[in-house]
This record gives C-alpha cells, sequence and structure tokens, in this order.
C-alpha cells in the first residue's frame, strides 16, 4: 500500500512535527527538495537522510509521522547506493531549521548520480529540475563523473560503469531537449 501524496504543507507538517519530537540534522533527497522549494507540487514520499542525536527517538518519531501524515517516509544515506563524489558534504544547500530539525538538501549532485544510475524516465526529470533551476552545473557534473567513474563498479551501484555512462549520456540528450516536468506514475 502507498501512502497520501506529499505536498508542500504536508512535507513541511512531517518535518515540523519531526523537529519537535527530535533533534538533529535532515537532508532532503531528489523530489522532497523540488517538493520543499516549490518546484513541484506533490511527490510519493518524503525521502530523507538523518544525523539525529537518539536514533531510537527519531525511528519512532518517523513512524507515528507515517501513521498522522499517511506518507511513505524513507531514510537512507545516499552513499550506500553509489559511491559520493569528493566534496559532497561541501554542496548541501541550507534549508532552514524546522523546531529542533535542521534541514538541508543533500549535494544535487550526488543525488543525481544516484537517480541516473536508476535511469528512467523520472529519475532524469529529477535531474533535470537540478539543471534547471541552477542547482546543478552540466559542466561541474561531467568534471565529478570523470572523478567518480573510476569509483564505480558492479557492486556500489548494481551495474558496470559503461552502463551508467550510457544513462548518463541518454539523461545529458534529454535534457537538451526538453523542460522538465512533472512525471506522473501509476498507483
Amino acid at each position: 500500500m502507498r501512502g497520501a501524496l506529499v505536498t508542500r504543507k504536508v512535507l513541511y507538517d512531517v518535518l515540523d512535527e519531526l523537529g519537535q519530537r527530535c533533534s538533529g540534522r535532515v537532508w532532503l533527497l531528489g523530489e522532497t527538495s523540488h517538493v520543499y522549494e516549490g518546484w513541484r507540487s506533490w511527490t510519493d514520499a518524503v525521502h530523507v537522510w538523518s544525523e539525529v542525536r537518539h536514533r531510537d527517538e527519531w525511528l519512532a518519531a518517523l513512524a507515528i509521522c507515517r501513521r498522522t501524515h499517511g506518507v511513505d517516509i524513507h531514510d537512507e544515506f545516499p552513499g550506500d547506493v553509489i559511491p559520493l563524489p569528493d566534496g559532497y558534504e561541501e554542496r548541501a544547500r541550507e534549508a532552514g531549521r524546522r523546531g529542533d530539525l535542521h534541514v538541508a538538501h543533500f549535494d544535487p549532485y550526488s543525488v543525481a548520480f544516484r537517480h541516473i544510475a536508476r535511469g528512467d524516465e523520472p529519475d532524469y526529470h529529477i535531474v533535470m529540475m537540478y539543471i534547471e533551476r541552477g542547482w546543478i552545473d552540466p559542466n561541474r557534473m561531467d568534471a565529478l563523473l570523470q572523478d567518480l567513474l573510476p569509483r564505480f563498479t558492479m557492486k556500489t551501484i548494481q551495474q558496470d560503469p559503461a552502463e551508467f555512462r550510457r544513462k548518463y549520456k541518454g539523461m545529458t540528450q534529454m535534457a537538451a531537449r526538453l523542460t522538465p516536468g512533472t512525471v506522473h506514475r501509476p498507483f
């Protein structure tokens, strides 16, 4: 069963409640950043990575928010999925505070590489939105990728680097021809 759609208001409510229950830092990922910034009207889940003082309290707060707001919430470190480009910590973008939570957007380049690795059209639109909004510079992305590719293996991204290069090329070709938009998913 899927949760309810996450609008900007719902996302703010979830983060406010988490910030009342826990303290620490949370980074928004992908479409969650887009909704937070008002670039898109909804997403199907809240995607974050957290560093909180009391992990048990955080997990309990997530469970309460899932029930109270009826949304899916996923807490995962992007580095568990793909190797992260050097300097990812410095490329986080501040988003403010929600109660006792310090909120930031995770490095857009790292998030983009993660979505390109998945390689479907909705993922490419996420990356294209970062490019359109100026959070990603395509030339900088190319340079980061050249440093990152030697660290890609079948073990780290579940595909070979050549496959990732094909997906990256497909995304850049799509970005050159299309304006990113909301991609509707079947429910």
